[in-house]
């Protein structure tokens, strides 16, 4: 039964990642003839912007740069956000529920609650090794990194298990960061880096971790994680060795509320939408991100992408409003951008769209593209005059040491 202290809202967005803030902020735009309330849940106060995470762990941003509040972004707007973590979803009742507090209850539901890392793989992984998806995250890895560069250790050995983007990213910003004291390692079952990604960008980052003195061991599949071991198959061989901090970045599960609910689903436990971003058989509920397996027009996939959720966020938006207001909806048109990797402090590599970039301009273009891909106009030039007035800073700052 739900209670009468039950918070009503007509549009629950569940998830504050790309998909889930960006589908709130496209919706505060449409020109409602009678406004809807729209409430927005995340278990953290910020949105982050994950593909400049990275840049934390070289100090080459702020987080206040990258993870801006929900309350400031939303700020201007009628959406109502709300911090708080999701349990259950009573899909009957049409009410979710919250680990503290009153439930929502909600006529349209969007389901954008992302994915997690999966820990459970093999012995080890949750107790001591690392995550990079979050501010949290970052912030745990900070805290190692600091542990180990103020000890009296002459070596600092790390471990990045995964050689997709993630992967790579972290072991170039690891290797400039530590310097000659780091031993960076990277890891992955497959025959080569990258192995989704453009032949461009796969030889970019490799001149990239072969420039940093970055070990890269193919064919190898971790088989267990102790404090301070990592042992590691390769073909009939067994090593083990020791390791100051294992970074996984293999896999994306659903969220654990995703999964039990009893909608359809593909075999990857995703949920099963159709075009418009509906879940099959359930009209109401839209879903987007790494909680859906979504086709375009054309029946093709749409990965599991941040700027395939930026685009999906656009389609959910217009597909809400349309849905509210007799208006046809709109079928997803997916359209692949290219990827974008960070190879360390001034240096990246891009393809895309017929162009190819790599070393400070990639870094630069880079930069830019993912400043206008920022949530508000606001955080933009705020973020935009930060980046421009940082080089005076610093030289007014080495001037006066």
């Amino acid at each position: 039964m739900i209670r009468e202290s039950a918070v009503r809202s007509q549009i629950c967005i569940l998830g504050g990642g790309f998909g889930g803030l960006y589908t709130a902020l496209r919706l505060a735009q449409f020109p409602w003839s009678s406004p809807p309330e729209i409430t927005l849940v995340d278990h953290s106060d910020r949105f982050v912007f994950t593909p400049l995470l990275y840049e934390l762990i070289t100090g080459e941003l702020e987080a206040w740069e990258i993870a801006p509040p929900f309350v400031e972004l939303l700020r201007d707007t009628p959406v109502v956000f709300h911090q708080g973590t999701v349990t259950t979803i009573d899909l009957q009742a049409k009410t979710v529920h919250l680990s503290k507090g009153d439930p929502f209850t909600y006529e349209k539901l969007v389901l954008a609650l992302g994915g997690e890392t999966p820990k459970s793989t093999i012995p080890g992984v949750a107790e001591y090794a690392l995550t990079f998806r979050t501010l949290s995250d970052a912030y745990r890895l900070e805290e190692a990194l600091q542990r180990c560069e103020h000890s009296e250790r002459d070596r600092i050995r790390v471990v990045v298990v995964g050689a997709g983007p993630s992967g790579v990213e972290l072991a170039c910003k690891l290797a400039e960061r530590l310097g000659s004291r780091g031993r960076i390692r990277l890891v992955d079952r497959n025959t080569e880096i990258l192995k989704s990604s453009p032949e461009f960008n796969r030889k970019a980052a490799l001149r990239a971790l072969e420039d940093r003195g970055v070990w890269i061991d193919l064919e190898t599949t971790p088989v267990a994680i102790t404090s301070d071991r990592i042992s590691l198959q390769h073909k009939d061989r067994l090593d083990e060795l020791p390791v100051d901090i294992v970074l996984w970045t293999v896999g994306t599960a659903v969220s654990p509320v995703i999964a039990a609910l009893d909608l359809p689903k593909t075999a990857t436990g995703r949920l099963q939408v159709t075009p418009t971003l509906q879940v099959v058989d359930h009209p109401a509920i839209f879903a987007l991100g790494d909680a859906a397996d979504a086709v375009d027009e054309q029946g093709q996939p749409i990965p599991h992408t941040a700027q395939a959720a930026f685009q999906q966020a656009d389609y959910a938006a217009w597909n809400l409003w349309a849905s509210c207001s007799d208006r046809p909806l709109l079928p997803c048109r997916y359209s692949h951008l290219g990827e974008m990797l960070t190879l360390g402090r001034d240096r990246a590599a891009l393809a895309g769209l017929g162009l190819t970039l790599d070393g400070p301009l990639a870094y630069l273009a880079r930069r830019l593209a993912y400043l206008y891909r920022m949530p508000t106009l606001e955080h933009q030039l705020k973020v935009g005059l930060n980046w421009m007035a940082k080089p005076f800073l610093d030289l007014l700052t080495t001037i006066a040491s």
